[in-house]
């Protein structure tokens, strides 16, 4: 009778660890890790691009210092040629000063329009960045409850095999589990901005306070 026993024991111990192999195809961790390397990998892209945009802004930076210099140059030569009734040198500084007045007035336009986009773009590179260490740390407290399940696992097909199939089930809680984290993350750093948005209007409205 001993025997017959032992002999069921270890076929359901058998059959769960085949039930164990279908499972881990569609294994959480293994989904969670794909998730994080395609955010870092989208992270570092957004990285340059970022830099893209601070690169561009120096360029329009540059070309504004030539206009400016420029549009300084040819409204003295406009005085100059005035003074000295060359009409003709006159009126091609005159042209010149209203082309560079045009390009100085959109240069500096664009910088400021230029200057507005990498401010929310570095702002939002901040919380990607946030958003995927924080999934990592997630990463490690999940691998632990599927270390943890794997551990008990093992030792119940020596000590209780009757709770193997018990213990499978656990790994559908970590897909649950999984489900419910990517929107979790987001609600929490929507709050997290909100919070660095109202300290920033505290800190500008104290400092009104002392320049008033």
């Amino acid at each position: 009778m001993t025997t017959l026993w032992e002999r069921f024991k270890f076929a359901v111990a058998t059959d769960m660890d085949k039930v164990l192999a279908k499972r881990e195809e569609k294994n959480p961790i293994a989904l969670l890790n794909q998730y994080i390397t395609e955010a870092e990998k989208q992270t570092e892209t957004t990285g340059k691009w970022l830099g893209r945009q601070a690169q561009l802004t120096r360029k329009l930076e540059k070309e504004l210092a030539e206009a400016e210099s420029m549009l300084d140059k040819r409204t003295s030569q406009l005085e100059l040629a005035d003074a000295s009734g060359e009409s003709d040198l006159a009126a091609f500084a005159e042209m010149e000063v209203a082309a560079y007045s045009n390009r100085v007035a959109e240069l500096k336009t664009s910088i400021n329009e230029n200057l507005a986009e990498l401010t929310r773009l570095e702002q939002r590179y901040e919380e990607m960045k946030h958003k995927v260490k924080d999934m990592k740390v997630k990463q490690l407290q999940l691998m632990g409850k599927e270390n943890a399940t794997r551990a008990h696992y093992q030792m119940d097909k020596v000590l209780s095999p009757e709770l193997v199939a018990e213990r499978i089930g656990s790994y559908d809680d970590m897909a649950s589990y999984i489900k419910k984290l990517g929107s979790k993350v987001e609600e929490e750093y929507e709050r997290s901005a909100m919070e660095r948005r109202l300290e920033a209007l505290e800190k500008n409205s104290a400092k009104q306070q002392e320049i008033g």
